[in-house]
C-alpha cells in the first residue's frame, strides 16, 4: 500500500504538536507503551512546554522509567518546539549527563524528519540542531556558561545515600543551583526536576521550603497512600497496569529495604536520619516475637470518624516481657467508618486477648460507644477499656511511651507489612503528615503507667523419684501387685 504524504504530513505535525504522540511513535520500535505512571509525566512536561507551569518537579522511585521520559523523549521534542530553543540538561556527574546527551541525539538521527530539524555540531557536552536549536550537558557544578537556556532539566542530584548525607554536598548543590543554573536561563524559562528523593534537605527540599507556592509537584510514591495521583487504592504498586513485573519486584524490595530507604526513595517521603522526637536507634526489628504466654498484653486507638479521607482509625498492640521490654505485636491502620474499624477493633481484641485497652474520651467515644459495646458482646471480644482525657500537646501525650522507648527500645517485627510506614510516622513527627499511629501508641504509653511486667514462663518441675519403688517395685511386679498396696 502506497504511503499519503499529506497524511504522513498531518501526522508528523499532530506529533511535534503533542508530546504524548511524540513518545508513542519514538516507543513503538521498541515494543514499549507508556504505563499510567508515564502519561501523568507526560501530561505535565507537556504543560511545561505549553507554558501553563514553569517549574515541575516529579518524584518517582528508582527503576520507573522517569528519565526515559524527563532526560531522553523530551529534550529531542522540546527542541522542535521552535526556532533557536536552548536546553540545558544535567545529572548528578558529567558521565550520566553524556549518557543522556547521547541517547537525546540518538533519538534526532532515528526521527529527524518527523522532529523537522538534524543535528548540526556533534559535541557531547554541546551540540546544535539545523533549526538554531543547542543543548548543553552537564554533571551538577560543572560548567554551563556561555549559554542561555529555555529549559533547564535536572535529573537525580543526588546519586548515592553518602552524597544525600553530606551536609557539605548538599551546599554544593544548592549554591550551584543559586548561583550557576538559575543565572543561565532566559526571561520565562521552565525548569525541570526529576528525582527520588534521598534527604529532606536535598535541593528539591530546600526550593520547596523556599518557594513552595511556585512549584508544581506531582510525587508518586512506589506504594499508593490517600489521595494517589494515578487514582490507584492505598496499598497498590506503581506500574502495576502491565507486565513488566516492575509492581512485584517493587513488593520484593520492600520486604528487604530499611525504613529509611524505602519512605525517602520509594514512597518519595525522607525521614530525619534519626528522628526528632523518637530516635532511630529506639527501633529494634525482630525476626520473631517472645512466646504469649509470657507478655502482658495491652492496647490502645486513636479513632476517627471519616472514611475514605482525613484522619485514620489505629488499633496497636504491645507487649511487656518479663525484662520490661516493649514489643509491637500488631497494627490495623486505616481510613474507615465507624462499622469497620469496630469490627477490625473486635478481631484484634480476640486475637491477643489483652489486659487493658486505652482510648481517649471524647465526642467519637461517646458516639460509637453503645454500637462498639453492643459487638464485643456478639462477637465475644471482651477487655477493659480504660479512657484518657486529650489533654496538653501530642508531644506531651506520648511523652509517657518515649521515655519507656529511650529506656528500652521498641521491638518490631521486621516482616510486618506496616513496619516501615509505622517507623516513618514515629521519626518523622512532629513535623510530619499524619501523627495517628503515634497518637495510638501514645495512649498505650500512658495504659502501660499502670502496668506491671510480663511473667517469666513456668519452669518445667522434674518428677520426683519414688525410692520405694526403686527398692521395692521389681520385686512386687513379678507378682503382680504394688508395694503401695500390700
Amino acid at each position: 500500500m502506497e504511503s499519503d504524504p499529506a497524511w504522513e504530513l498531518g501526522q508528523r505535525r499532530a506529533i511535534r504538536r503533542e508530546f504524548g504522540l511524540w513518545c508513542e511513535h519514538a516507543l513503538a520500535p521498541q515494543g514499549m507503551v507508556p504505563a499510567a505512571h508515564h502519561r501523568l509525566l507526560i501530561r505535565e512536561l507537556q504543560a511545561v512546554a505549553d507554558g501553563v507551569h514553569d517549574r515541575l518537579m516529579v518524584f518517582m522511585p528508582p527503576g520507573s522509567a522517569k528519565s526515559t521520559y524527563t532526560s531522553d523523549l523530551f529534550p529531542a521534542w522540546f527542541l522542535a518546539q521552535g526556532k533557536d530553543r536552548r536546553v540545558i540538561a544535567t545529572s548528578n556527574t558529567a558521565d550520566l549527563a553524556g549518557t543522556f546527551s547521547r541517547r537525546v541525539r540518538g533519538r534526532i538521527r532515528s526521527h529527524g524528519p518527523t522532529l523537522g530539524y538534524r543535528l548540526g555540531r556533534e559535541a557531547e557536552d554541546l551540540w546544535t540542531t539545523s533549526n538554531g536549536g543547542e543543548y548543553r550537558a552537564a554533571g551538577i557544578g560543572g560548567v554551563i556558561t556561555g549559554l542561555r537556556a529555555d529549559l533547564a532539566l535536572i535529573d537525580d542530584p543526588v546519586k548515592s545515600r553518602e552524597e544525600a548525607d553530606s551536609e557539605a554536598r548538599r551546599n554544593r548543590v544548592w549554591e550551584w543551583y543559586q548561583d550557576d543554573l538559575r543565572t543561565r536561563l532566559r526571561p520565562g524559562a521552565a525548569i525541570v526536576v526529576v528525582q527520588t528523593r534521598w534527604h529532606q534537605d536535598d535541593l528539591s527540599g530546600r526550593l520547596l521550603e523556599a518557594q513552595r507556592e511556585r512549584w508544581r509537584v506531582v510525587s508518586l510514591p512506589a506504594e499508593a497512600e490517600e489521595g494517589d495521583p494515578l487514582g490507584r487504592a492505598p496499598g497498590e504498586m506503581l506500574w502495576a497496569d502491565d507486565t513488566y513485573g516492575y509492581a512485584a519486584s517493587l513488593a520484593r524490595v520492600k520486604a528487604e529495604a530499611s525504613t529509611r530507604s524505602w519512605a525517602a526513595l520509594y514512597q518519595q517521603r525522607p525521614v530525619p536520619d534519626t528522628g526528632d522526637y523518637f530516635q532511630a536507634a529506639w527501633l529494634h526489628p525482630a525476626d520473631s516475637l517472645p512466646d504469649r504466654t509470657t507478655l502482658r498484653v495491652y492496647g490502645g486507638s486513636d479513632y476517627a470518624v471519616t472514611s475514605g479521607g482525613g484522619d485514620w482509625t489505629v488499633h496497636v498492640v504491645v507487649g511487656m516481657d518479663p525484662q520490661g521490654r516493649l514489643w509491637l505485636l500488631d497494627l490495623w491502620r486505616g481510613q474507615a467508618a465507624a462499622d469497620a474499624w469496630i469490627e477490625a477493633f473486635c478481631d484484634i481484641v480476640r486475637k491477643w486477648r489483652p489486659i487493658g485497652w486505652a482510648e481517649e474520651t471524647g465526642q467519637i467515644r461517646a458516639g460509637v460507644g453503645p454500637f462498639l459495646e453492643r459487638r464485643m458482646r456478639e462477637r465475644s471480644a471482651y477487655v477493659a477499656r480504660h479512657p484518657f482525657p486529650t489533654r496538653g500537646d501530642k508531644g506531651v501525650r506520648a511523652q509517657s511511651i518515649r521515655g519507656r522507648m529511650a529506656l528500652d527500645g521498641l521491638h518490631v517485627p521486621r516482616s510486618a507489612s506496616w513496619r516501615q510506614a509505622f517507623e516513618a510516622e514515629l521519626l518523622s513527627f512532629p513535623a510530619g503528615k499524619h501523627d495517628d499511629q503515634v497518637d495510638a501508641l501514645g495512649l498505650v504509653g500512658q495504659l502501660l503507667d499502670r502496668m506491671v511486667r510480663g511473667a517469666p514462663a513456668k519452669r518445667q518441675e522434674p518428677a520426683r523419684r519414688d525410692g520405694y519403688s526403686r527398692l521395692f517395685g521389681r520385686v512386687y511386679e513379678e507378682v503382680g501387685r504394688s508395694w503401695k498396696t500390700v
